[in-house]
């Protein structure tokens, strides 16, 4: 495919890039810090950048009318009822978080709060030092499927790419359900798979969710 990178210089967008190569897709477009480089119309615009350069973003998604995958986080309420607005001309896929494993993580998450009753519910969520967002967009997904106002623990240290817990506690005993993220690379490949999702959708938003219960099903 012909693909275009907002943040292309950050570490999401050298991670993107260099399977994308490696899969033998082709960087048409990029943008940031350095400036615009543009080769030809992308089919597919990916956004791993930051809030700031989000009208930016919706401002090339209206120019080169193509797919947007967008997994920046701290986004606000007015900026994701834009990408709403736009979903309606083109496929929107929204996530704070591409991968496949805390995808699995959510359904055992869901299960769990199902199951146990009257226990006490922890969040807990590690990232690198220059993550700017605090509690991280994965800890508040894991909390919206809780469906309860649970504490959020936020660490940020060195350069781990991201750490989950949830603890389910009561008088007598103590569950946790983990996911780690060892390298930035499990989310490139949920943005591929959200990347190829997207070429073959119809307009529409769609979240990451939806791109891993399909290809589960497949």
């Amino acid at each position: 495919m012909k693909y275009g990178i907002i943040g292309r210089n950050g570490r999401m967008g050298n991670e993107i890039y260099n399977l994308f190569s490696e899969k033998g897709h082709e960087l048409v477009f990029s943008y940031d810090n350095t400036g615009e480089k543009f080769l030809e119309k992308p089919q597919v615009l990916i956004d791993f950048s930051l809030p700031e350069v989000f009208e930016k973003t919706i401002e090339y998604v209206d120019k080169f009318h193509c797919s947007l995958i967008i997994g920046t986080t701290g986004l606000s309420e007015i900026q994701l009822k834009k990408l709403h607005e736009i979903s309606q001309n083109v496929p929107v896929i929204q996530s704070y978080n591409f991968s496949l494993g805390i995808q699995v993580l959510l359904k055992l998450v869901k299960v769990a709060n199902e199951l146990l009753d009257g226990v006490d519910i922890e969040i807990s969520e590690t990232h690198h030092r220059f993550k700017k967002d605090k509690p991280s967009g994965t800890a508040k997904m894991i909390k919206e499927v809780i469906g309860k106002d649970v504490n959020i623990s936020s660490l940020r240290l060195g350069n781990i790419p991201g750490d989950h817990t949830i603890y389910f506690g009561n008088l007598g005993e103590v569950i946790s359900i983990s996911h780690r993220a060892l390298s930035r690379r499990t989310f490139a490949e949920g943005v591929l798979k959200s990347a190829e999702f997207a070429l073959k959708a119809v307009a529409g938003f769609y979240t990451f969710k939806d791109v891993f219960e399909i290809t589960m099903k497949k």
